[in-house]
This record gives structure tokens, sequence and C-alpha cells, in this order.
């Protein structure tokens, strides 16, 4: 009897050790748990008395017949100021060109307009293929856009055409560059439908590939094109397939592989890029799959967040305090008039919200010139820091509403200013210039791009 007994409690002690064993090995696979609770910010709020007010370098009206809420910010000219460019959209059951374009300089006045004003809408939705870019590599940028039926390269300083050819019927959602052909710059385009198939052209406009539904899924609003294995070549992340640079598949992420995924691919951001594609990490927000998640560059699923709309993406050095980077990301498609941006760290824990009226209007920006990036709100207007405090607020017009928001060198200060667009009460569209007042820099500043960039995007 007794002997029975104390098999029988060697066994159960045998079994408690093994689980404990199994939940420890458990345990490690699991990203690490957070260190304090989440912080949750209503930003939408009057600033505080002591928060700074941040006025406008430049304001400048948009032209009212060819411009619109779309706007990006370059030296077109060589004249090593920057100038701002406009353009409307034309949308017919959600198939998309750019109808007309407008260039000025930051005193209001208009450098060159191109287009058919009568044909296209001011408002914005997605991104609009107009974009600002040193297509050929003389060091003057063009304006190159997606047209119907056509891309055309627009000559910066005079808006005449340069060169123009022919594509697809609706392959005008969307345009931007990439280093495909390994040249050492981003010289081939890229353009699309909405949602379901992608075209690659050299800068002369020679047919490099293209791709339907690839990997079998809807392409992403904008594809982002990133040299995942270093041989020099830009893959093309189009959906939830990744494209080598000859457009054939390299890899489909699957978040489940019992079932397919769901809707499409939102938005791709890189968070570390390495060396070994397992050790890249990137991030993505699934449309209708309701999920964050992170993989690393052979596209394995590393974690997994549900149960949301995730939407657009920031990445950087929110919280300084914490190791790695942070991943801003916003709730899309809410009933509830709270609309929050959620901080996320490199495990996938959740830091908090900012509550805030207007997704998908956020940035990253080193305003303070030190590595440590605020976050950029249009609606509240303003700066926040990784636990959602004010920080300052930018200052518009009465009754104006903010909508477009983008970080970069728009002075030629070498330091990270802030664009934001607004439409007055009146129906008036406007473009705020907003200076960084910061002189010096700390070790490790980087310089931001020159004015908004070759691939601006609202994703």
């Amino acid at each position: 009897m007794f002997r029975t007994i104390f098999r029988v409690v060697l066994i159960v002690l045998l079994l408690v050790i093994i689980r404990a064993n199994d939940s420890s090995a458990a345990e490690s696979t699991r990203p690490a748990q957070p260190v304090s609770t989440p912080f949750e910010t209503d930003a939408r709020g009057a600033p505080p008395k002591d928060s700074p007010v941040v006025r406008p370098w430049r304001v400048v009206t948009i032209d009212p017949e060819y411009g619109g809420y779309w706007v990006v910010v370059g030296d077109i000219d060589g004249d090593r100021n920057m100038e701002i460019v406009s353009a409307k959209n034309h949308n017919r059951d959600d198939v998309h060109f750019t109808s007309s374009v407008v260039a000025q300089r930051f005193d209001g006045s208009v450098l060159w307009r191109w287009g058919d004003p009568k044909l296209g809408r001011r408002k914005l939705h997605h991104d609009v293929a107009c974009q600002i870019h040193d297509l050929d590599g003389d060091g003057t940028n063009e304006v190159v856009v997606a047209g119907k039926g056509e891309v055309i390269v627009l000559e910066g300083a005079t808006g005449k055409p340069r060169h123009r050819f022919v594509i697809e019927m609706g392959a005008s959602d969307c345009i931007l560059f990439a280093d495909l052909s390994g040249k050492g710059r981003a010289s081939d385009i890229i353009v699309k439908t909405r949602y379901s198939q992608i075209w690659a052209y050299t800068s002369d406009g020679k047919l490099l590939w293209t791709a339907q539904k690839p990997g079998g899924y809807r392409t992403a609003h904008r594809p982002l094109p990133v040299d995942l294995d270093g041989d020099g070549h830009d893959e093309l992340l189009a959906g939830y397939a990744a494209l080598n640079h000859d457009g054939s598949i390299r890899w489909v992420f699957e978040a489940d592989p019992k079932c397919k995924n769901g809707g499409h691919a939102d938005c791709w951001r890189v968070v570390r890029l390495a060396k070994n594609p397992e050790n890249t990490r990137l991030a993505m927000s699934m449309c209708s799959g309701d999920a964050l998640v992170m993989t690393d560059g052979n596209g394995r699923l590393i974690w997994k967040k549900t149960g949301h709309h995730y939407e657009s993406v920031d990445v950087g050095d929110i919280c300084p305090q914490r190791p790695g980077l942070e991943i801003a990301v916003d709730i899309d498609h809410l009933r509830t008039p709270k609309k929050p941006l959620c901080i996320f760290d490199e495990q996938g824990n959740l830091l908090g919200k900012i509550i805030t009226d207007y997704t998908r209007q956020h940035i990253l920006t080193n305003w303070n010139g030190d590595g440590t990036v605020q976050i950029g709100s249009a609606l509240p207007r303003g700066l926040f820091d990784g636990r959602g405090r004010r920080l300052l607020t930018f200052d518009v017009g009465p009754g104006e509403k903010p909508r477009l928001m983008a970080a970069g060198d728009m002075c030629g200060n070498g330091r990270e200013d802030v664009l934001l667009t607004t439409i007055s009460p009146d129906g008036c569209y406007k473009a705020y210039i907003f200076k960084n007042p910061n002189q010096t820099q700390k070790p490790g500043y980087e310089r931001p791009p020159s004015g908004t960039g070759p691939n601006f995007t609202l994703y």
C-alpha cells in the first residue's frame, strides 16, 4: 500500500515538473510582457495653457482651379528653393488618374499649370499619382504623373512634357519609383490599378514586367520597394506577396496556413533591415484581416495583433527609454467618435493609445534633432511624445480643417520641418509650412529628405 502511494506521488511530481518546463519553454517564445500598464490619452481637448504655439513660416493658398488637397514639395526648378506641387484627381467607380497639376512658389505665385482642371476633384481620398523625383539622375527634379492611359514626365521648371508613354487604362491609381535595375538609384517606375495589377517600367517607358494579383491576393494601396537580400536590386512588397526585381514571386505571406488572408495589405513598413532576411523585421496592416503583423524578411510571421482595422503605419524611436523602435498605427473604420492612434513596441506589446479626431494623418518627425521622433497629428494638430503628451500646437487660420501632413526639409535648412494642408470655411485650400526652429542637431542626426521625398504616400 505504501509503495503504491509513493509511486502515485512520484508520478504526480514528475507531471508537475514536465508541465512547468513546457510552460517555461512556451513563455520564452512569447513577446516580452509590457513593463507598465498601457496609457490612453484623449488629445482632442484644448491644448494646455503652457503648450507652445508654432506660427507658420509660409502659408500658400493653393491654386483653386488646378490644385487640390494632394500636395508634394521639392525643388523643381534647380534654384535650391522648394516649390509646392498640387494635383487634382479624376475618379469614377474607384478608378483614378491625375487630371491637373499646378506648381507654386512659397510666395503663392504660379510657376506653371498642366492638364484639364475641369475633369478632376480637389478632395482627398487616397494617394494621387503625382510625385517629384529626379528620374533621369541629372540633378534636377521632374514632376511625374500618371494620367489617363499614360505616364507623363513634366520638366520641373516649366511643366512642359519631356517624355510620355502609354500605360493600361486604369493603371494610374498611384505612381512610385524603385531601383529594380540595380543602377544605384530609383530609376524605374511602378504603376498599378486600385487592387488587381502592377506594372514596372524603365524611366523611358520600356515594360519590365507586370503582375496580376500577386500570390493570388489583391495589391497593397502603395507597394513598398526595399532591397531584402542586399543584392542592389529592390524587391517589391506588392500586397501579401513580395516580388523579386524581375516580377517573380519571392514569397507570399499567410497569417494562418489553414485559411486565406482577408482583404488586402494596407501598408508595409521596414522596422529593421538586416543582411540576413531572417533578422529583418517588417510591419504590415491587413485590411479586412483586421490585424497588425510583424514578419521577417522571408515573410515568416513573428507576431500578430487582431481585432481592429489597423491602417497607416509609422516606425521610429518614439520611446527612447525602451529598447528597439516603436510602431504607430491608427485604427480606421470605427463608428465611435474616438479615433485611436496605437503605439506598439517591436515585440507587439501595446504601449498606449492617443485618441484623435481623424486617423490616417499622422507622421513621425525628428523635430528636436536628437534622434527621438515625435508624433505629429493633423487633428488635433500638434506634436506629441511617446506618452501622448502634447509638446506643441501648429497654428492655422480660424475654422480651418487640417488634413494632409508631411515631414521633411521644406526650407532647405537641413532640419525636419512640417507641412500641413487645410481647407477653410469658404472652401479655400492652403498649405502651411512650419519651419523647424532648432539650430543644432545632436550626434546621430540623419538629414531628412528634401521636401516630401520621391515616394510620398498617405499610407
